[in-house]
């Protein structure tokens, strides 16, 4: 026996769903990504370690950038017709918003992916990919090196519209773009 979707999971046209469609889904589980049309349930449990790094690594970018600068968590970025993905943290070159539900890729300056489990392929392939052709200056990937956050860190090249890596930092983090921060890693995660 087969169990029926609820009719909100179906697309609302033939061509399938499209990125404005995740402000008038209510009913999707918290956290819906669109990824090339296809709506992305994130429904594992999250780690602890993935909580508290997410949320101590928001406060510390929020601390380290200028103003002009807002940081954010858990909000998608419409990177096209068709894809809305959600990093764990981005920081934009763009004023805080309370009704905000998106950003748009030109006013992002950083999105950062803390590894998981279930979104390891995303995290690690299709989003930096996505991230990367619409034009996002730099990318922080998140890894889980026995209880301590590894940050491989990338920078856009204009050229190719794909990143290129620029470090690997355990420990600190000391960077000038997209600003001047020193972030200590082994406080994230206490």
């Amino acid at each position: 026996m087969t169990a029926e979707l609820p009719d909100w999971m179906y697309p609302p046209r033939p061509s399938g769903w499209e990125a404005d469609d995740l402000d008038h889904l209510p009913q999707a589980p918290r956290h819906t990504e669109l990824i090339d049309g296809a709506l992305i349930f994130m429904m594992s449990p999250q780690r602890s370690w993935h909580a508290r790094l997410v949320e101590n690594l928001t406060f510390a970018l929020r601390q380290a950038a200028p103003d002009g600068f807002d940081t954010a968590r858990e909000m998608t970025i419409r990177l096209d017709k068709k894809s809305r993905p959600e990093p764990d943290v981005l920081v934009a070159a763009a004023a805080y918003e309370p009704d905000r539900t998106s950003y748009l890729p030109e006013e992002v300056a950083l999105v950062v992916e803390v590894v998981s489990e279930e979104s390891a392929d995303r995290d690690r392939n299709t989003k930096p990919f996505k991230y990367a052709q619409a034009g996002i200056p730099h990318f922080w990937r998140v890894e889980d090196e026995d209880g301590e956050p590894a940050v491989h860190v990338y920078e856009l090249d204009q050229v190719t519209h794909s990143y290129v890596p620029t470090g690997i930092h355990r420990g600190r983090l000391k960077t000038t773009v997209p600003f001047v921060m020193d972030i200590d890693l082994g406080s994230l995660t206490p």
